[in-house]
């Protein structure tokens, strides 16, 4: 029997992604302090390990996977100086919350953040992203826990 292809698809919501420090909001980041790319977040790899056997595999799970979290920022607004100074002065960040553009989707809990580098910058005058790579871990697999 075919299924129904009328299923809603749901909505994105570009103004609702951002990013919030618990030990420094000043930080936090919405929607107004971002380039059109906005935020991308990725993770390194596997929440599982499979090791080889003679006859099959083992399953290891991990514990936590790094992550990478790129924050198109502007340079042309304070704020973007705001992570300039906070790079200079101190790149551990602790533990925050990425919030995505999505209602469906639950907001990533994120441990041990620290600003990692910026990308390059364009002094052209024909860019205005400054962006900010932050990295961390991403606590995966909980019930491994006793």
């Amino acid at each position: 029997m075919p299924t129904n292809p009328n299923i809603l698809q749901g909505a994105l919501n570009r103004l609702r992604a951002s990013v919030s420090f618990a030990n420094n909001p000043a930080l936090n980041i919405t929607p107004a302090y971002l380039g059109r790319a906005g935020l991308r977040l990725s993770f390194s790899g596997n929440s599982t390990v499979l090791i080889d056997t003679m006859t099959g595999v083992v399953q290891s799970p991990e514990p936590f996977l790094q992550f990478l979290l790129e924050c198109h920022l502007l340079k042309s607004q304070a704020f973007g100086n705001l992570w300039k100074i906070q790079q200079e002065t101190n790149t551990l960040l602790g533990p925050f919350t990425v919030r995505p553009d999505s209602r469906v989707l639950s907001p990533y809990q994120l441990d041990s953040g620290a600003i990692l580098g910026t990308d390059g910058l364009d002094f052209s005058g024909a860019s205005a992203e400054f962006i900010v790579r932050i990295g961390g871990s991403y606590a995966v697999n909980s019930q491994l826990w006793p």
